[in-house]
């Protein structure tokens, strides 16, 4: 059941999730080709020295063009919500709110704002994690007995 170092078929505009763990992802959008290489946006930290995880927050993040193999060699297209909301168009929508990203600075945010967040915002234009959802299930009873017990 796991992901095979297999190339999908994909096409601009798509989801591209890259398997980190057994609970988390790292979502981008494929942005298609340059020179032959091809590329995917993803919201990331600007420099992994500067990352500073603060309640689930790198305060330094971007957008950033990575060539798609350079994220990570196994992948696969998730367009996990194209059942329920129509994906806005590549050319005239998604490709320039990638370009206008680039470079700017993001706030990352696990629960609120992460690369899954991102990568939804841009395909539909909502902020969806689907990961997020199915963890926050277990962690919210447990956070809400440490603030009954006011430990927390």
């Amino acid at each position: 059941m796991g992901q095979k170092n297999v190339h999908p078929k994909i096409f601009p505009g798509d989801i591209v999730e890259y398997r980190r763990n057994k609970y988390f992802s790292h979502f981008g959008i494929y942005y298609g080709e340059r020179d032959g290489v091809p590329y995917v946006a993803h919201l990331t930290c600007r420099d992994s020295d500067a990352k500073m995880l603060m309640f689930g927050r790198a305060m330094r993040s971007e957008v950033k063009l990575d060539p798609l193999e350079v994220v990570g060699c196994k992948y696969k297209v998730n367009n996990m919500l194209d059942g329920a909301l129509p994906a806005r168009d590549y050319h005239t929508v998604v490709k320039p709110a990638i370009d206008d990203l680039l470079g700017k600075e993001i706030t990352f945010d696990i629960l609120f704002h992460n690369s899954e967040h991102q990568a939804t915002l841009l395909r539909y234009g909502v902020k969806k994690s689907e990961q997020i959802e199915r963890v926050y299930k277990h962690i919210m009873p447990a956070w809400k007995d440490l603030f009954r017990k006011n430990k927390l």
